[in-house]
């Protein structure tokens, strides 16, 4: 008598997935893979919109104070005595330069410039109101002058005279406003100091130095 051979059964619950099954699968898959990337994208531009922002607050939306500064210094006549008799007067054309800048224009009042020797007043200019365009320099030229007809008779004018150099400082204070976007408004002042060394024998400038 032959031997039965035992082979085993397949359960009866098990089944081959069919293709629908393997598309929504897929289509599950594909879609999970969608949604990371739009995360990721969504991340970087806001990350890329924080660094925007972050530049444009520290260059464009940040406010510096203007420079002022004298330019070229011209000589038209000077005047000058000696040790017995000291005294001084010239005139002379320069250039009252305000720097601005900022990404907006800066508009300021009007204001006198003065001009000292040795903390007193020798002479005095006007400079009218004006502005300075964004990232500019607006330019204002003076005729500028000085006499020494105010000085004590203390002061050490007829040693420096006699030395051949006279030594005069130039001060002004601008107040004004840095306009941003047309619509955000900022107090700015700023101040020209000045020290001018004048060659007495030559007539001309020997040295100007601004802060």
């Amino acid at each position: 008598m032959a031997e039965k051979t035992n082979q085993p059964l397949a359960p009866a619950n098990r089944h081959p997935r069919s293709d629908e099954q393997l598309d929504a699968l897929q289509s599950m898959e594909l879609r999970r893979k969608k949604r990371i990337k739009l995360t990721v994208y969504i991340a970087a531009f806001a990350v890329f919109l924080t660094l925007v922002i972050f530049v444009f607050a520290l260059t464009v939306m940040r406010v510096r104070t203007p420079k002022v500064r004298l330019g070229t210094i011209t000589f038209q006549d000077v005047n000058a005595g000696n040790l017995t008799s000291p005294f001084f007067e010239m005139t002379f054309t320069t250039q009252v330069r305000v720097k601005n800048t900022n990404f907006g224009p800066y508009k300021y009042d009007g204001t006198n410039a003065t001009f000292t020797y040795q903390g007193l007043m020798v002479g005095r200019v006007s400079i009218p109101e004006a502005k300075a365009g964004l990232r500019s320099t607006k330019t204002v030229s003076v005729i500028v002058y000085v006499n020494s007809n105010g000085l004590p008779s203390t002061s050490s004018l007829a040693s420096d005279l006699n030395a051949g150099v006279l030594t005069l400082n130039s001060h002004a204070k601008f107040n004004g406003k840095v306009e941003l976007l047309f619509v955000m408004k900022k107090k700015k002042t700023t101040q020209m100091n000045c020290t001018m060394n004048i060659n007495i024998l030559t007539k001309e400038l020997q040295d100007l130095k601004c802060k």
